[in-house]
């Protein structure tokens, strides 16, 4: 679960980036923590993608957020202990800062908020309510995003600067790029694409079919998958096709004609090729 709690300090925001702590909850994943509390002082912003948690605040009360709501909680007296259960299928988005963090990155820009209120500093603070729309491809993206350790840390700093600005001021990101991927609706069709693709790898559709099954024209697949997914829906296909390759050399050892054959390639010299491409070895040294 990556944590931006140490990440490099940013050139632009000093000291306070290494404040944010961002979390990712999976359910495949999840190992709650022992004790877990939302801590006096700090600010949460959590956000339910898909599924359900519900967070049982000792032995009666207990809340409930579903997928699509976005629940922010601060209480300056005192740590506040529960237990945090997920149905099956939870994507969970985390964020948690210091209120004073908070001010020192965002006042006076977003003062109007009702969080910057000075008056507001010694008053608990629970809010639910629907993610905004605009926030929906952001946070999609960081369950699906694929980079090297270094080049995650950075990205996922700037992502929670960008989720925490984007919350706090209400105004939308620059939609001229891809301008109808802001309801879940639709980053759901786009996910369903990559799901058809992967189930059908060896033999996958055409963008006209791809687009047709999910109930996008082929200009929204295209421009949708690449903000989700950060490459075109073939590119993505070819990843996932080598990196199946990858494991059949080394793991299951298959040869290599089968390896090209089992994923789809008529020609193995192009296998080989494209596979060299992507990880700078042959197939046969990959298995040497």
């Amino acid at each position: 679960m990556p944590d931006l709690k140490n990440t490099p300090k940013g050139q632009d925001y000093g000291d306070h980036i290494k404040d944010i702590q961002l979390q990712l909850i999976d359910d495949a994943a999840y190992v709650p923590d022992i004790q877990p509390a939302f801590e006096k002082g700090k600010i949460y912003l959590l956000f339910c993608l898909e599924g359900a948690s519900t967070f049982a605040f000792g032995p009666v009360y207990q809340r409930v957020l579903n997928a699509g709501k976005v629940f922010m909680i601060y209480n300056p007296d005192t740590d506040l202990p529960y237990r945090q259960t997920l149905s099956e299928g939870t994507r969970l988005v985390k964020l948690k800062m210091s209120l004073d963090h908070l001010h020192q990155l965002f006042v006076p820009e977003l003062q109007d908020a009702p969080v910057f209120n000075p008056e507001n500093v010694n008053r608990k603070y629970y809010e639910e309510k629907e993610i905004p729309g605009e926030l929906i491809v952001i946070l999609h993206q960081l369950f699906e995003i694929k980079l090297p350790a270094n080049t995650l840390r950075l990205f996922l700093q700037g992502k929670a600067i960008e989720i925490l600005s984007l919350f706090f001021s209400g105004s939308k990101p620059d939609t001229e790029t891809c301008p109808f991927l802001n309801d879940e609706f639709t980053v759901r069709k786009i996910k369903k694409a990559k799901e058809l693709l992967i189930q059908s790898y060896s033999n996958p559709p055409t963008i006209t079919e791809l687009a047709k099954a999910i109930g996008l024209n082929e200009f929204q697949l295209k421009v949708g998958f690449k903000e989700i997914y950060g490459n075109s829906p073939y590119q993505y296909l070819l990843d996932h096709k080598l990196e199946i390759a990858r494991q059949l050399l080394t793991q299951d050892k298959m040869q290599v004609g089968e390896v090209a054959d089992r994923i789809g390639y008529t020609n193995t010299s192009h296998f080989i090729a494209a596979f060299k491409r992507k990880y700078g070895l042959t197939p046969k040294k990959m298995m040497s």
